[in-house]
């Protein structure tokens, strides 16, 4: 499992435990990913998984209609 894969897929469960739905996990998962992709670096270090997680959670309650 690389990088991408962790985030992806963490990201994906912690999103569902918090009762979103699949799609728009998957969608905030890869919003994610992306951030990754384009950070050069953590806000503090050790902390890149967490600020992927939050811009998870900024999408997904942005484009979530409602929680299931």
């Amino acid at each position: 499992m690389n990088h991408e894969q962790f985030i992806e897929q963490n990201v994906l469960a912690e999103l569902k435990k918090l009762g979103f739905s699949l799609p728009v996990c998957r969608r905030a998962s890869y919003m994610a990913v992306d951030y990754y992709r384009r950070s050069s670096q953590a806000s503090r270090k050790g902390r890149m998984f967490d600020d992927c997680l939050h811009i998870a959670k900024v999408w997904a309650s942005k484009f979530a209609k409602e929680k299931v």
